[in-house]
């Protein structure tokens, strides 16, 4: 292949994993492979002097998606060069004084303030234009809403999820296959909503990397006296180093040290001029600022022998292959697995059984197969599901192709969607582990969800079952009964349909009034006008009940339920407008949902992150130094117990 013919390849590659990564929130390859692909790109462009429209080297990202108003920006938010060598490094610096920083993984956002008020908040989009997103920025945990400063103030940062928020965010999503691959994803996610309620509850951080304009303001010439005024005015800024050409490589190494326990998503650190004038002075080239660099860490690889894929079945039918090899030590811990996501990937990666591989940990935290360096290409794809043993097919979605078993009765989409129907959110249903389900299924017990209301007729054997006696199966009983009696949104977000989460179901459910003849019958475009919705989710809810086997079921079920109707009257709507955060253990309500469907049902709302906007905390340890009771006190949000909320707010004797 010709080299003009080899760029061009290249730039078909790089844009769509670049789509996918930045508009779609989808992964198609490593971040080691996009790297090595557009390094031979940039090589070829020196080396022919031939730069293609089109090239992930000039353009910058991809069009914003359409569900949020766009904007362009005042000035463009260009890429940065990168380098994975210190001393590369060192030399870009020169005889100049630096600020080093965390290259955080999250989503760009641009802010400005007026008047001392957050006025307008901008994701990056495609560096040209972006999403506006004011509404959410003002639910970020950290972020200003007011600041001392009057004039004009535009500044960039990176929203965030921590580690920790992702982990706990995902342990509550009982639903394995509906949990989030990893903070990024989710921050994207969390920041792009249209209701800015879901936002809140996702302790979406902001971390400030640069000022753009303040005026009437003398820096003295000095990038680290702006990170300190907008520390001045409340913004966390990223974390920073100075550095000179002395310094660099020892500052490198410390940087290196935290990354492992950095409670924050990085892939790098970022280097700028400390001298404005001097950065400024260099201009830009079409795709980069010359001010500053960015470094990418030098990922530690292992080579080592690829023993396996396991095939591991989803309840949403999708088979997902991972990789089993002999143990090797990366950044200090033992590895011997790595998802590959995809069918895409494995034909990428001409994977084989035996082939010797190389593999590191993507950002040093999660398994990835870099490159295989037998490229045998023999591992077969398997055309049975290993779970129920029905066909399988690969089906292709945009660019990417998966395998999915094609049987509706496989165990594997049984078990998993059963585990969600009878989960907390769900039906709440005690007594039905995933164990327990797998049981059931087996001796073919269930094969629609009304069938666990018909468990009884199964009494004699089920008490024979080993971890089951009389008394375990009359609490199923009467757990299953108490079940009966639920609400529509709760048996919606049961049914498992594609990105349906509880909060949606109750969006979708109070809509419509819980006529639930009427949201079967909405069509793709009417769903999508619905404040929270959008296309993607309106798509999915219409398809499912497009099904005649969905209905059926659903119609079997109705019958074993009693369906709460909720009538709204106006005038209990006693908290409507007011906002609440609920934390720390209860003594007068069955956890922190009893009293959060109490309040929502008098028109009140439960956030996760107390703002300025909320109304009161509610903590029976009003003395605590939690960072919800700190937050509360800095921006005087009254703390309340329990007891003094009922009295305030419900006016019940206690």
């Amino acid at each position: 292949m010709d080299k003009t013919a080899r760029m061009k390849e290249l730039i078909a590659i790089l844009n769509e994993a670049s789509r996918a990564y930045y508009a779609q929130d989808r992964e198609i390859m490593s971040n080691y492979e996009y790297d090595k692909l557009y390094d031979e790109l940039v090589s070829l462009e020196e080396e022919t002097g031939t730069v293609m429209a089109g090239s992930p080297t000039v353009s910058v990202g991809y069009e914003a998606v359409d569900e949020l108003p766009k904007e362009r920006h005042e000035s463009p938010m260009l890429s940065l060069g990168k380098t994975k060598s210190r001393e590369d490094l060192r030399d870009w610096l020169g005889e100049q004084k630096g600020l080093l920083s965390w290259k955080l993984d999250g989503l760009t956002i641009v802010l400005t303030y007026r008047d001392g008020q957050l006025f307008k908040a901008v994701t990056r989009g495609n560096g040209e234009i972006g999403e506006v997103i004011t509404g959410n920025a003002r639910v970020f945990v950290n972020l200003p809403l007011s600041i001392p400063f009057k004039g004009e103030l535009v500044l960039r940062g990176e929203a965030v999820i921590t580690y920790e928020d992702f982990r706990k965010i995902n342990e509550q999503i009982e639903d394995a296959d509906a949990r989030y691959k990893n903070p990024r994803n989710l921050c994207s996610g969390s920041v792009r909503q249209l209701n800015n309620e879901i936002t809140a509850q996702r302790n979406v951080r902001f971390f400030a990397f640069a000022l753009v304009k303040a005026d009437d303001v003398d820096f003295q010439n000095s990038r680290k006296e702006q990170f300190l005024f907008l520390q001045k005015l409340g913004f966390e800024v990223v974390e920073f180093k100075e550095v000179d050409s002395d310094t660099i490589l020892s500052a490198v190494e410390e940087f290196e040290n935290k990354v492992a326990g950095y409670s924050v998503p990085s892939d790098g650190l970022v280097l700028i001029y400390d001298d404005i004038a001097y950065g400024l002075s260099l201009g830009r080239t079409a795709k980069f600022p010359r001010d500053s660099i960015a470094f990418k860490w030098a990922d530690e690889t292992a080579e080592t022998t690829l023993r396996e894929i396991e095939w591991s079945a989803s309840r949403t039918g999708l088979i997902n292959p991972v990789a089993i090899f002999d143990p090797v030590e990366l950044e200090g811990t033992t590895v011997s697995r790595a998802s590959v996501h995809n069918i895409s990937i494995v034909r990428g990666l001409k994977l084989g059984i035996g082939d010797r591989i190389t593999v590191y940990k993507a950002n040093m935290i999660i398994p990835q197969i870099a490159e295989n360096l037998t490229g045998s290409d023999t591992l077969p794809i398997p055309d049975t599901c290993p779970v129920c043993g029905g066909a399988t097919k690969i089906e292709q979605v945009n660019d990417v192709q998966s395998l999915y078993c094609t049987n509706p009765d496989c165990d594997a989409k049984k078990l998993k969607a059963f585990t969600l129907f009878v989960s907390r959110d769900a039906m709440n249903i005690d007594g039905l582990s995933e164990a327990t389900l797998e049981k059931f299924l087996g001796r073919g017990y269930l094969h629609t969800f009304a069938d666990l209301f018909h468990l009884g007729k199964y009494e004699e054997e089920i008490i024979e079952m080993e971890g089951f006696g009389e008394k375990s199966f009359r609490n199923l009983m009467e757990s299953l009964e108490r079940a009966r009696k639920t609400t529509l949104p709760r048996v919606i977000y049961g049914l498992g349909i594609a990105n349906i989460g509880l909060a949606n179901a109750k969006m979708l459910c109070r809509e419509y009034h819980d006529d639930l003849e009427r949201m079967m019958e909405a069509d793709v475009e009417e769903l999508s006008l619905i404040d929270g919705i959008g296309g993607v989710i309106a798509g999915t809810f219409h398809d499912y009940w497009q099904s005649e086997t969905n209905r059926e079921n659903m119609k079997k079920l109705l019958k074993e339920l009693e369906i709460e109707q909720i009538e709204v009257d106006e005038s209990a709507l006693t908290l409507q407008g007011k906002v609440f955060v609920v934390t720390g253990s209860l003594e007068h309500f069955d956890g922190r949902s009893a009293l959060k469907e109490l309040i929502e049902s008098r028109g009140g709302k439960v956030t996760g992150s107390v703002t300025g906007k909320t109304t009161c905390l509610i903590n029976n340890d009003i003395a605590s130094n939690s960072s919800k009771n700190k937050k509360a006190k800095e921006l005087e949000v009254p703390i309340v117990t329990e007891e003094d909320f009922m009295r305030q707010y419900l006016d019940m004797e206690v």
